[in-house]
């Protein structure tokens, strides 16, 4: 195990380092000067060339790439283009906003997609089987940003439920970036706070758990029906067992593997694909910064987005790899 923990991990080292190469390359082919976006269109040449100078952009892109990666071995992320602040500074200062939303709907995700699935595969070519299959087609099929909008037209706009941008109403004066907003407010009894801190994370949480909740659903589906067709299911029953307990005890352990698969890699997803919905609910987070900062042709900021997200999903990879031998002992790595 200790062995095959070593060697992903030695994985990442190139995985990272093509990463970074892929996001500098496209970030400089893109088209567009940081210079002239900072100093506006009727900035003369003379300054343009002393910020382009000042900002490194004067140089080889190859000097350019090797300075970046050798800073971020050692931490450093560079600064930021637009606010001369460091980049490490910024995207974790943003990043437990994303961690927060992206937990919230992994869990409202799991929950529907598992509770969904486990149905439908013990009662196959039932109703509930077809009408959550459809769900789940329709779920995979929509928009993310088309949900957002709906959500906030209906609970935001009409029936006026919930609010529709930011993670606390400033009014109360709690920092918006604060990291983990709802948890800390919970665990310093703050129930103003972590009302309204509660009430903003709903919608943006439920428009990312759109996707994750259909794929877990399907997938879960399908590894359940698969379970209760295999001989020892039909042994269980033989001995009088309680269907519940035999889906609980027996079908259930042998399809969680696939379900933890893609759980995994969902909430790898979520992290980096939460830009859309971040963006629709102006959810101070990592992703509406990458946003911002590729409008703004903030090349550090983008790399760092980029590098963090990359890494944790590696990360998340090897640790579901890992929990493979906790859910099942039968898994062994040589």
């Amino acid at each position: 195990m200790g062995r095959y923990i070593l060697r992903r991990v030695l994985i990442v080292i190139p995985i990272l380092f093509g990463v970074s190469l892929l996001v500098f390359l496209m970030l400089h082919s893109a088209g567009g000067d940081p210079a002239v976006i900072r100093l506006g269109m009727q900035a003369d040449v003379d300054s343009i060339a002393r910020l382009r100078a000042e900002m490194g952009l004067d140089r080889p892109l190859a000097v350019q790439y090797l300075d970046f990666l050798s800073g971020a071995v050692q931490g450093d992320l560079g600064r930021s283009y637009r606010s001369n602040a460091p980049v490490t500074d910024e995207v974790f200062a943003r990043f437990p906003a994303t961690v927060e939303l992206a937990m919230a709907a992994m869990l409202i995700g799991t929950a529907i997609g598992l509770t969904a699935g486990i149905i439908a595969g013990v009662k196959r070519n039932s109703m509930f089987d077809y009408s959550s299959t459809f769900a789940a087609l329709i779920g995979i099929s929509i928009p993310t940003f088309w949900l957002g909008i709906i959500l906030i037209i209906v609970f935001g706009v009409w029936l006026e439920w919930l609010p529709i941008s930011g993670r606390v109403n400033p009014r109360l004066g709690a920092d918006p970036s604060a990291p983990f907003l709802v948890l800390n407010s919970l665990i310093h009894a703050d129930w103003v706070v972590f009302e309204d801190s509660l009430k903003h994370l709903i919608l943006p949480a439920i428009t990312l758990a759109g996707w994750p909740a259909a794929i877990i659903a399907r997938i879960t589906r399908a590894s359940v029906i698969e379970a209760m067709d295999d001989d020892y299911i039909r042994t269980a029953r033989a001995k009088g067992l309680q269907e519940r307990f035999v889906v609980r005890r027996h079908a259930m352990p042998n399809a969680f593997i696939p379900i933890l698969t893609v759980v995994g890699l969902e909430l790898g997803v979520l992290l980096g694909g939460a830009v859309v919905t971040e963006t629709v609910f102006s959810w101070p987070g990592v992703g509406k910064l990458a946003l911002d900062a590729i409008s703004a042709r903030d090349y550090q900021v983008t790399q760092g987005v980029v590098l963090l997200l990359a890494t944790v999903f590696v990360l998340l990879n090897l640790l579901v790899d890992i929990l493979y031998a906790v859910v099942d002992p039968r898994v062994r790595y040589n």
